[in-house]
């Protein structure tokens, strides 16, 4: 799929979703990133704020088979995976696949299941399989997992491990809208005269896996791809954390950049794309000192911290890759804003 198609085809399905999630055009942005780039997202925010409400309207416009598991405290690991049945009639036991067979799961409210069961999920967000009782089976493809989560100081909620969110490749909140957007929500509920809303399938699976193909054409220059590391890097030196993102976190901040860049029209990513999926992409694999846990420090200000203090490559060194990627000194590869 030709970059420009691809760029076209992200700010339909971001148009059609907005018509029933009004005003999130940026975390949406986020979420559609975080799709293309092949990952998993996580979307954390108090309740009523459009997190289902985001997920549902994505598998509708991605064209992508849907299932929800609500996740809950009584909730198996078998309920997700799917487990072997005994057949009388052919007197054999057989697989039946459970709901993370699917081209987009809802994992709705995923703190408020065990840690046994939020672990079911690591071996089919990583590795597209799922292994019971010894037994290996692939996930389709594509497979996404978009997750919602309330915030931990609710009651009768799970902090999910580490492990588990270092596989979400982002963490995306919604915040409250304004007033007039939360007055465009209510006059389209009162227009349409029924709760549920049905949007326009934008792309079939197989335009989202061209299009997440468009993602891998992307160029990353080396002094950008070293600004990635040395944000991850910065993570872990600083003096209010306990626990800095992991390498994961750098690849992340790629494959992110490289995807934000196919949705807003460009083959090559550039030090701004890697800041604005900065945040969503290392908060949740940053680990405050427990000392400062009741102070004001936060995840999201060492982010913010480091994205001041860590130089970003100059101009000039854009430039330079720009020419360098069209094969002729000095000049830009046509299409391309030589910045």
């Amino acid at each position: 799929m030709q970059l420009q198609e691809a760029s076209e085809l992200s700010s339909a399905i971001l148009t059609e979703v907005e018509r029933a999630v009004v005003g999130k055009r940026g975390s949406l942005r986020l979420v559609l990133t975080g799709i293309l780039a092949g990952g998993h997202v996580l979307m954390e925010d108090f309740p009523g704020l459009g997190k289902t409400l985001t997920a549902r309207s994505f598998a509708q416009t991605l064209g992508l088979e849907f299932r929800r598991a609500q996740f809950t405290p009584d909730l198996l690991p078998g309920d997700l995976t799917g487990s072997f049945v005994f057949d009388q009639r052919s007197r054999e036991f057989e697989f039946r696949a459970g709901p993370l067979f699917t081209g987009l799961l809802l994992a709705d409210e995923i703190n408020r299941t065990p840690p046994k069961t939020q672990a079911a999920l690591l071996e089919a967000m990583q590795e597209r399989q799922v292994t019971v009782e010894g037994r290996t089976f692939p996930l389709p493809r594509p497979f996404h997992v978009l997750a919602t989560a309330n915030p931990v100081e609710y009651e009768g909620t799970y902090p999910l491990p580490e492990a588990q969110l270092d596989r979400f490749l982002m963490r995306v909140s919604f915040g409250y809208p304004s007033a007039d957007e939360e007055w465009q929500i209510l006059a389209a509920r009162v227009a349409r005269r029924h709760e549920e809303q049905t949007l326009r399938q934008v792309v079939t699976a197989e335009q989202l896996l061209a299009m997440q193909t468009a993602v891998e054409d992307t160029d990353v220059d080396e002094s950008v791809g070293r600004y990635c590391v040395a944000l991850t890097a910065a993570t872990r030196t600083h003096g209010d954390v306990l626990m800095g993102a992991s390498p994961r976190g750098a690849l992340g901040l790629m494959l992110c950049a490289r995807a934000l860049a196919v949705v807003d029209g460009r083959d090559y990513v550039t030090p701004e794309d890697v800041k604005a999926v900065a945040p969503a992409v290392l908060t949740h694999r940053i680990t405050i000192k427990p000392e400062l846990w009741m102070s004001s420090v936060s995840a999201g200000g060492v982010v913010a911290s480091v994205l001041r203090a860590v130089p970003a490559p100059s101009a000039r060194e854009q430039r330079s890759a720009t020419s360098r990627a069209a094969g002729a000194p000095g000049e830009p590869r046509a299409g391309r804003d030589a910045g």
